[in-house]
């Protein structure tokens, strides 16, 4: 636990306070409050542009107690807009650690508050819903920080994803491999990259708003379409773009909004959920094989899961086995697929990293 003496200030849109310290950079911090049931993993968690525009609860009671390591990152920094904890502990065990978490944040100027009962905050967010929230150590005054949260927009309707894509092109892995991987970049993480990489697939990654006329020109031999942040029906340049992937009759692969999109491709709706997923402890179960696996998720909203099963070109492969809110779908008439979780499980057990095995095998069977 820090030793500042500096009070923090939470405050959620249905007008609930919660007191405690701050920790990273003073300052004000405003988002979608949402919670993490991992223990493990916070930096990894932190840099995953899916949690932009979000302050994040880590239901663990001590964070920060391995430090962190310029390795455990999933992007180019901390996309969380903010952090709260039970404890933030600036001292640290392992000894191959680079730094302390607070000197972590404060570099990626994210501000945090401790000390702040987190059971009793999760639960209320599974009692009333996702709302915005602000944290902030220069205005105590609950009146003045209501104002500043009434300017915060929500998060349903808004688009995110082009904000944390690439500018740029780059590519990964062997120029010369005879697998090729289109990606378009919606907020990937790096572990999803790598995930293909060392499959044997020479990757280019694309920003969000790239044509498919400048994906075809790297004859890809597969498509695959990112995680991110933000509403996926805010997305309609996404969706035209998904459809034309589509009639390219190529293997595809959506993870997280790349599966919300491609369900939206194909005529079926998204929704914002209650609270969403995000941990790394969520049981879903394969209904094509009948087994199930632990897996990792960071998602707010959701595909229609009566759309799902009336559609007459859709099938339903995963589900959760906690709300039965669809996690997997694959299309009838073409080599498309997609999950609502995170395969590549960074954190998290590595129970589902076989959908990518499974992806390669579909690009090797269509080249063939």
């Amino acid at each position: 636990m820090t030793q500042s003496n500096q009070p923090a200030i939470l405050l959620l849109a249905d007008g609930h306070v919660f007191y405690g310290q701050s920790f990273g950079k003073s300052g004000t911090a405003t988002g979608e409050i949402c919670f993490n049931t991992g223990m493990t993993g916070y930096q990894e968690v932190f840099t995953d542009p899916s949690y932009t525009g979000q302050i994040l609860i880590m239901n663990n009671v001590h964070v920060g107690n391995y430090g962190v390591k310029s390795v455990d990152v999933e992007s180019s920094g901390v996309k969380i807009r903010g952090l709260i904890a039970r404890n933030l502990e600036e001292q640290f065990s392992r000894l191959m650690a680079e730094g302390d978490l607070n000197e972590y944040l404060k570099a990626n100027n994210i501000v945090a508050i401790e000390g702040v009962d987190t059971r009793a905050l999760v639960a209320h967010i599974r009692t009333k819903g996702a709302m915005n929230c602000i944290i902030s150590t220069e205005i105590l005054d609950v009146e003045q920080l209501k104002k500043e949260l009434d300017k915060v927009p929500d998060m349903d309707g808004l688009e995110l994803a082009s904000t944390v894509s690439t500018t740029e092109e780059y590519e990964l892995g062997d120029a010369n491999a005879p697998l090729k991987v289109a990606v378009l970049d919606y907020g990937v993480k790096k572990h999803i990259l790598e995930c293909l990489v060392s499959r044997g697939a020479h990757v280019r990654v694309h920003p969000a708003k790239t044509s498919i006329s400048r994906l075809k020109e790297f004859n890809p031999s597969g498509y695959f379409i990112s995680n991110g942040p933000g509403d996926p029906a805010a997305m309609p340049y996404a969706v035209e773009t998904v459809k034309e992937i589509l009639k390219e009759n190529k293997p595809v692969f959506g993870i997280c909004l790349g599966h919300q999109l491609l369900a939206l491709a194909n005529g079926i709706p998204t929704f914002k959920m209650h609270h969403g997923h995000r941990g790394l402890n969520h049981p879903v179960k394969n209904i094509i094989t009948g087994q199930c696996e632990i897996t990792t998720q960071n998602h707010g909203f959701g595909v229609d899961p009566e759309a799902v099963r009336n559609h007459p070109n859709v099938e339903v492969t995963h589900v959760n086995l906690n709300d039965d809110s669809i996690e997997g779908i694959r299309l009838k008439d073409r080599p498309a697929f997609s999950v609502q979780y995170h395969p590549e499980s960074t954190p998290g057990p590595h129970d589902s990293r076989y959908l990518f095995d499974r992806f390669i095998e579909m690009i090797n069977e269509s080249k063939n």
